[in-house]
């Protein structure tokens, strides 16, 4: 199943949706940020939304917290204020950063 996943800063915050529904944050396994999802800077924000993407798509939370860094420096931290990214292009980034 290839999966959509959209941000946008809108007049209210920060919306990060997965198929339509609000990405989980799961603070409950690992906080990173107390402020939620950020993106488009290196920080706990970033890092919190690459957790939250990782845990997602991956099913595997130790997994997730490895390629943290990586993912949220090479990906999260480049997006623009509105972008979209699917499980196929998640699975190409973490093709090369494995």
């Amino acid at each position: 199943m290839n999966k959509v996943y959209v941000g946008d800063r809108t007049i209210d915050g920060i919306v990060v949706t997965v198929d339509g529904k609000p990405l989980p944050e799961r603070t409950e396994i690992q906080r990173y940020s107390r402020n939620g999802f950020e993106w488009s800077y290196e920080g706990p924000e970033p890092s919190q939304l690459a957790y939250a993407m990782l845990v997602d798509h991956l099913g595997d939370t130790a997994e997730a917290e490895r390629l943290q860094p990586q993912f949220m420096r090479s990906v999260v931290a480049n997006f623009q204020n509105e972008w979209e990214m699917t499980t196929a292009d998640i699975d190409r980034v973490l093709q090369r950063l494995r």
